[in-house]
């Protein structure tokens, strides 16, 4: 499986494709004057559901953010679910 990032301004959608398609999305906004990134949704396709791939996508865009030195915002609820649940984000997490 391999992700693909396309930045477009100050948004993006991060896919998760396997060989043949699309396996999911992540879609974010970046705030580069707050040096922030807000996850908008995260969606997988049903039939790949519960494979934990929306949480690699999560990973993928806490990566990115990383890279740029943006906290992140996870509007969406599963994202929000995911991050709280891990222990190494809690210095980019925001809270709102």
């Amino acid at each position: 499986m391999t992700f693909t990032n396309n930045k477009s301004g100050n948004g993006g959608v991060i896919t998760l494709n396997n060989e043949l398609s699309e396996v999911g999305r992540l879609t974010y906004t970046i705030f580069p004057e707050d040096k922030k990134l807000i996850i908008s949704f995260v969606l997988v396709h049903s039939e790949f559901e519960g494979r934990g791939l929306g949480k690699f996508l999560v990973e993928e865009a806490i990566k990115f953010a990383r890279e740029n030195n943006w906290n992140i915002y996870p509007h969406c609820s599963y994202a929000r679910a995911v991050m709280k649940r891990m222990s190494d984000v809690e210095d980019i997490l925001l809270e709102r």
